[in-house]
C-alpha cells in the first residue's frame, strides 16, 4: 500500500501527441521531451505508479490519433502522452490488489514512468519465465486476438484451408501457427521476401507469398488455393478481401480483425465482390478482443505449454528507448517492423 510521505522527483521521458493525423503519420506528429514525476502515490489515492518497461506498437493507434467519432474508441488528447499496452512493474500502489515489486500489463503511458488510475486493465504477470516483452505480443492483446480470432471467430476444423493476410504481423504469424497446430492448410502474405521466407521456415506455414510481387491476387490466391479457402483472417482490407471473396469456399469464414491498408486513406476502398458472400452463404464477422478477455485464463493454459514446447514461436522487432517510440509506431504503416513491433524503454 502506498505509504503516503514525500517521494523522490525523477525526470521522466515522455513521448507527447503533438495533433490530430490526417493522411499516414509522421514522426513529427510526436516529440520527445521531459517532465517529473514523484515516486509516490498521492496520499489517499487508489493509484497504482509503475515504471514502464515495454511498450507495443499497435495499429489500432493510429486509429485514435484521428478524432474518433465511434464508440469504444477514445481519440489521444494533443499535448499529452500516448497511452498503450505495454509491461510494466509497479514502484508504489495504493490499490489493494498490486503491491511494489509487482509485474504488471495493460494500457500504461508513453514514457518513463506511470502513474495510472484506470486500472481495469491491469493484469499481475503470473508467468516469467518467458521474455516479459511478450506480454505486449504473444501473452498480450495481439495473443488473445489471435486465440479468440482464430478458435470463436472461425470455428475451424482440422485439413481446413486457411489464409492470412498480414501473416508476419503480432496477430497473423500467432494465427497461422494456431492453424497448423490444428492440422489445417495455411498460407500467408506479406510486404517483403524476407517475411515470406520467415514465414515459410521460421513460422511454418505450408507456403506464402509476396502481396507486392503480386499483379493479380485473385490469380495469385487461385495458384497456392485451387481448392478455395475455407478461413480468411483479415488483417488488411482492401484489394485483398476483395480477391478473397471470389475464393471462398461454400460456408467459408471470414474474420476481421483490422483493416490496415484503409487507416490512413481520406476516402476508404470500396468492395465489389460483397455478393459472393450469398451465392457462398460466407459468413463475415467482424470482432474486437475487449469482447475476449474473460478467455484469458483459459489461453494461458493453452498456449503457455505450447511456448515451452517450442510448438510457438514468436517474432518481435525491438526498437530500443523512448526516443525510438515515434519512428517505431510510424513504421508499422510502411511494414518497416518484421515481427511484433516492441519498444524497450527500460529492462528491468
Amino acid at each position: 500500500m502506498a505509504n503516503g510521505g514525500v517521494g523522490e522527483e525523477v525526470r521522466n521521458k515522455q513521448v507527447i501527441f503533438r495533433d490530430y493525423v490526417t493522411g499516414f503519420p509522421k514522426e513529427s506528429d510526436m516529440y520527445v521531451t521531459t517532465g517529473t514525476i514523484n515516486l509516490r502515490v498521492p496520499e489517499g489515492s487508489n493509484s497504482v505508479l509503475v515504471k514502464n518497461l515495454y511498450l507495443s506498437c499497435d495499429p489500432v493507434m493510429r486509429v485514435r490519433m484521428a478524432r474518433v467519432t465511434f464508440s469504444g474508441f477514445s481519440s489521444y488528447t494533443p499535448g499529452s502522452p500516448l497511452t498503450g499496452l505495454g509491461v510494466a512493474k509497479v514502484l508504489d500502489s495504493g490499490h489493494p490488489d498490486f503491491k511494489a515489486g509487482d509485474l504488471v500489463w495493460g494500457v500504461t503511458g508513453w514514457e518513463e514512468y506511470s502513474l495510472l488510475s484506470g486500472i481495469e486493465s491491469l493484469r499481475k504477470i503470473q508467468h516469467t519465465d518467458v521474455p516479459l516483452s511478450y506480454y505486449t505480443g504473444l501473452l498480450g492483446m495481439p495473443g488473445m486476438t489471435a486465440y479468440a480470432g482464430f478458435y470463436e471467430v472461425c470455428t475451424p476444423k482440422s485439413g481446413e484451408y486457411v489464409f492470412i493476410s498480414a501473416a508476419s504481423g503480432a496477430v497473423g504469424q500467432l494465427v497461422g501457427q494456431f492453424a497448423k497446430l490444428l492440422g489445417c492448410y495455411v498460407v500467408g502474405s506479406a510486404g517483403s521476401k524476407e517475411k515470406v521466407d520467415l514465414l515459410k521456415n521460421k513460422l511454418g506455414f505450408d507456403d506464402a507469398f509476396n502481396y507486392k510481387e503480386e499483379h493479380d491476387l485473385d490469380a495469385a490466391l487461385k495458384r497456392y488455393f485451387p481448392e478455395g479457402i475455407d478461413i480468411y483472417f483479415e488483417n488488411v482490407g482492401g484489394k485483398t478481401l476483395d480477391a478473397v471473396l471470389l475464393n471462398m469456399r461454400v460456408h467459408g469464414r471470414i474474420a476481421v480483425c483490422g483493416m490496415i491498408s484503409q487507416y490512413n486513406l481520406d476516402e476508404t476502398e470500396g468492395v465489389k465482390n460483397l455478393t459472393c458472400l450469398i451465392y457462398k452463404r460466407i459468413h463475415m464477422r467482424g470482432f474486437t478482443v475487449r469482447d475476449y478477455y474473460h478467455l484469458y485464463p483459459k489461453f494461458l493454459e493453452t498456449v503457455m505449454p505450447y511456448i515451452r514446447e517450442g510448438k510457438v514461436v514468436y517474432l518481435e522487432d525491438k526498437a530500443e528507448g523512448l526516443e525510438s517510440a515515434p519512428a517505431a509506431l510510424v513504421g508499422l504503416f510502411s511494414g518497416r517492423n518484421v515481427g511484433k513491433q516492441v519498444v524497450v524503454v527500460a529492462r528491468e
